[in-house]
């Protein structure tokens, strides 16, 4: 499943047309890359006192939840370094699976005791 299927948009003042839509669509896709089977999928978009726009993605998956925000002028700017962000929290929980089946598996050879007399 990817991530455009079950992508849910709220927007607090701020009104985005077409082309911005398409674009954080795109960005977000490139996600499915790293994260496998994406249920659904939340972007937030508003717009601070201060005239800069916040954007917050949250991924949802069967085992996972990933989220990230992030404030800058332009909502491209922002979507850009969020998807950085979730990708960058994929990768790590991804490494922290694979050190720690390595280590289990290195654990069970030290543990697992030959016989003397097998022919190896």
């Amino acid at each position: 499943m990817s991530t455009t299927e079950n992508m849910r948009f709220f927007f607090k003042g701020v009104e985005i047309d077409v082309t911005t839509k398409e674009y954080i669509e795109k960005r977000l896709s490139t996600l499915d890359k790293f994260v496998d089977n994406i249920m659904k999928s939340e972007v937030e978009i508003d717009l601070d006192k201060k005239g800069k726009f916040r954007v917050e993605v949250m991924l949802h998956t069967p085992r996972n939840m990933f989220r990230a925000d992030n404030t800058t002028e332009s909502i491209e700017a922002s979507i850009d370094m969020v998807v950085d962000e979730l990708q960058a929290q994929v990768t790590h929980l991804k490494d922290k699976l694979r050190t720690l089946k390595k280590r289990g598996a290195i654990s069970l050879k030290k543990k697992v005791v030959l016989d003397e007399s097998a022919r190896f």
